[in-house]
């Protein structure tokens, strides 16, 4: 069975989330801080009057942080309880891949719960982003919190 990813960019490495995640791609603008958010969360924007946390994938990552600039893209996607922006450097668009040659992360990256599996192209890995898994539960109760 085929699956679709949507490929984008941080640093110069690849990663993707499952395209029935991914709402829309937007350009970058300003992010509101959202004071007593957890630290992984950038603080949240406004898209057609909906509050939207925006994560801050590169400290999820362990990536050096970078000054926001106009060739950034903002990922709108869906997790299982709320919408969430993720910044990216570029994005890459969509791949149709064989999930049976899907790398569960389990076997790859035992350590890193917010990924879920790996996709090995001919030159290049590219690492599946699991969305429903990328803040944990104290972080997504702090997240709760900040927004009410």
């Amino acid at each position: 069975m085929k699956i679709h990813l949507f490929v984008f960019f941080v640093e110069k490495n690849k990663y993707a989330l499952r395209l029935s995640k991914v709402e829309r791609i937007i350009p970058v603008m300003r992010i509101t801080p959202l004071p007593s958010a957890p630290e992984i969360v950038m603080g949240v924007i406004n898209i057609e009057g909906n509050i939207i946390p925006t994560l801050n994938i590169r400290k999820r990552f362990g990536l050096q942080e970078k000054e926001l600039n106009l060739y950034d893209k903002i990922i709108i996607a869906y997790t299982a309880k709320q919408r969430v922006a993720i910044v990216v450097d570029d994005v890459a668009g969509v791949v149709e891949y064989e999930e049976e040659k899907l790398i569960p992360s389990k076997e790859f990256l035992p350590v890193l719960p917010y990924f879920d599996g790996v996709m090995a192209l001919e030159d290049q890995i590219i690492l599946i982003h699991d969305i429903d898994r990328f803040l944990s539960i104290n972080e997504e109760c702090l997240l709760e919190a900040a927004l009410c």
